[in-house]
């Protein structure tokens, strides 16, 4: 590093312990102690992330591999250098606290990264959520890029090029991220995956928003899926260890966790379907934001959404009783692609080519249910290409070509998986049976549908299994579920011009065999 990228601040805590950290945070009043341990901070106006406010620098070595659009937002090189000295003016008049950590388990592709911010909160967020060096290398700890949070500054739309007074500025070239404007830390935890998205493809690894998980006979499985499509629940399997649960790269040795800890919602969190998780809110080291506590007894409200519906838990991953040690495995046998179809059309599993897995890659989908209209049951398509769209600063065609090559290399099985509903759309049908779903992620991993016939379906080419361990053969084919089948087949046709739809964004980028896996619109 340079000395322009390493500034000098007035007061400086670097690496502070959790202990230390607790004791920072409640002498400034960031947040209180639960009855059980946890930290539980509020992070204001802003409770979730602020996708519309982040920006990439245009500069020469790095402006013609950005995707620019809606998402990968150009700011100028001059506007950077403007607020960075601003933000840097603004936490040499604060105490600040850095921490040192590693992001990325495989040792050839990690990248240290040095989280400078302006609480105790957000460093022990840092603490928990990125790989911790051992004493060794903090001792000779050199950081390849720099996050400087400062979240009480506002940026001014006229004069810093920004929307709103929020910003996230990254800057891949020098490896930077500029925030302010936000205390949501959940926006140092995706800049920093962003930033891994724009390097590693260049390695020849292939960075995903996914979590995975590995057998005891050392069988990976990958899942990708939207907020709300199960992908947490269904990963977290006490028959298989956990590698990670969000953010993870592919490579030549395998797959690898970006992480070391976890941000979950919290919100109705159950200790019966999520044990580890909800174990978590009651131990020393985990962070709870935005979760109502009780004044007096400290005691938690995880039912309440008084604050925000997107209560969320940092902590480390070790937490998690069936956790990787080492965050890393080897190729996957298998790919889940999960989506909550509220249409109710898509089959509840379905095996798909390499061809059809790139193209619900880029697509991303899963279905929200209507809003709070009393009698609205029509139900809003969601896509958000490579099931991550705010976090990859490069064209999807050069994530799904990386994902490709790995499917055909290792050969890969596919498949895509409906957690959403059956028998009708949102209103008139009913959501799939998460006991069939397991069941049918269960049966897809130990290879019991190898052999099983299956038939294509006719509008989305889907080959659907004629039957599956514990489920009944019905519930597999969905046009079967719905009391009237021609009204299926409308609504099928309407979604599948959908997906053509919003795939003429990408048509530019991809091969031939990617856009003729497209669903049939005649």
């Amino acid at each position: 590093m340079t000395d322009v990228l390493t500034p000098t601040f007035r007061v400086v805590h670097a690496n502070l312990p959790p202990a230390s950290l607790y004791e920072a945070a409640v002498r400034n009043a960031e947040g209180v102690i639960s009855a059980d341990g946890a930290l539980v901070v509020e992070t204001g106006t802003h409770t979730g992330r602020s996708p519309k406010d982040k920006f990439i620098v245009d500069e020469p070595s790095t402006s013609a591999h950005v995707w620019w659009g809606e998402i990968n937002q150009p700011v100028s090189e001059e506007r950077y250098d403007a607020l960075r000295a601003r933000v840097m003016e603004h936490l040499r008049e604060r105490e600040v606290f850095v921490q040192d950590c590693f992001v990325g388990a495989d040792p050839a592709h990690r990248r240290s990264l040095r989280v400078t911010t302006e609480t105790a909160w957000a460093s022990l967020f840092a603490e928990d959520l990125f790989i911790r060096p051992s004493a060794e290398e903090h001792a000779r700890f050199e950081p390849d890029f720099l996050v400087f949070d400062a979240a009480s500054l506002r940026a001014d739309p006229r004069r810093d090029g920004t929307r709103t007074e929020t910003f996230i500025f990254v800057h891949l070239q020098r490896r930077e991220i500029l925030i302010g404007g936000t205390s949501y830390a959940g926006e140092i935890k995706k800049s920093v995956f962003s930033v891994m998205n724009y390097l590693l493809p260049d390695e020849g690894v292939l960075p995903m928003h996914c979590s995975a998980n590995v057998g005891e006979h050392g069988d990976v499985a990958i899942f990708f899926g939207l907020s709300g499509t199960g992908k947490t629940s269904l990963s977290a399997d006490p028959e298989r260890t956990l590698i990670g649960d969000d953010e993870h790269g592919w490579g030549e040795n395998g797959i690898f966790n970006f992480e070391g800890g976890c941000y979950a919602k919290m919100i109705r969190l159950s200790p019966t379907a999520e044990p580890d998780i909800y174990a978590a809110t009651r131990r020393f080291g985990t962070i709870l934001e935005n979760v109502v506590v009780d004044p007096v007894t400290r005691e938690l409200d995880l039912d309440s959404e008084a604050k925000t519906e997107n209560t969320r838990g940092a902590y480390p991953l070790h937490f998690i009783r069936n956790a990787s040690e080492t965050g890393r495995a080897g190729q996957p046998s298998n790919v889940i692609f999960l989506t909550a179809d509220a249409f109710g059309v898509l089959p509840p599993i379905s095996r798909i080519s390499a061809p059809q897995a790139m193209y619900h890659f880029i697509s991303g989908y899963t279905a929200k249910v209507a809003g709070t209209e009393v009698g609205v049951t029509e139900p809003t398509a969601t896509f958000s290409t490579c099931f991550g769209a705010p976090f990859m600063p490069r064209h999807p065609g050069e994530y799904a070509k990386l994902l490709g090559e790995r499917i055909e290399r290792y050969g890969v099985r596919t498949w895509l998986i409906n957690t959403g509903w059956t028998g009708g759309p949102y209103g008139v049908g009913h959501r799939i049976s998460i006991a069939h779903t397991r069941a049918m992620v269960r049966a897809a991993l130990a290879g019991d549908l190898e052999g099983v016939p299956m038939a294509a379906d006719p509008i989305f080419g889907l080959q659907v299994p004629s039957a599956c361990p514990g489920v009944p053969d019905e519930v597999l084919q969905p046009r079967s579920t719905w009391s009237d089948p021609a009204a299926y087949d409308v609504q099928a046709r309407k979604l599948a011009r959908m997906f053509v739809e919003n795939f003429r964004t990408f048509a530019d980028g991809v091969s031939p065999e990617i856009l003729a896996a497209a669903p049939s619109i005649e």
